[in-house]
């Protein structure tokens, strides 16, 4: 069963509710902007920090968080429902799916190579993946979903070719 506990304060303490299916608005649950700690169980999780899944995405892989990055700040959760092994994402130097390309089926720091800087389109063909913008899981970061093409990163990421680091979701362990 894959599933998501939250907790109002740090160290998993204060009041929880747990999670089994997508929450779109934790505000109607009267859970909205409270999150400091969160266990999760089998698949990851994404949490945005505005209702109806948008705003910025966060990924929690299977495991516990005593504490979280942007603590009060979580308004919508997702389980990923994607098979999430075997990943594989394209990248290609110039916008439109041009130019130069890569394929990625790991985590990879793109800084010491020579796409570093220089990618500005993708597609991914299997997995989730997280794209950062610095090295080291540095900087903005966003998801890459199952499917996507994203034929230009300046105007729908405004990453400017600015990916340095990438790596897939990993699935949680079979119950």
């Amino acid at each position: 069963m894959n599933r998501i506990t939250v907790y109002e304060r740090a160290n998993f303490e204060g009041l929880s509710r747990e999670f089994t299916c997508d929450v779109p608005d934790l505000h109607e649950l009267d859970f909205g902007n409270c999150i400091a700690s969160l266990k999760v169980v089998g698949q990851p999780w994404i949490a945005y920090t505005s209702p109806k899944y948008e705003g910025e995405p966060y990924a929690f892989e299977e495991g516990e968080y005593p504490s979280v990055e942007r603590p009060n700040s979580f308004s919508a959760l997702r389980l990923v429902h994607h098979d999430l092994g075997d990943p594989q994402i394209t990248l290609y130097e110039r916008p439109n799916f041009q130019g130069a390309c890569k394929v990625v089926t790991e985590e990879t720091n793109l800084a010491y190579g020579y796409f570093n800087d220089r990618v500005a389109s993708h597609v991914v063909q299997r997995g989730v993946w997280l794209l950062y913008q610095h090295p080291g899981r540095g900087g903005w970061h966003c998801l890459a979903w199952p499917g996507e093409r994203l034929a230009d990163y300046k105007p729908e990421l405004n990453f400017q070719s600015r990916l340095s680091h990438l790596r897939p979701l990993q699935p949680g362990r079979p119950l």
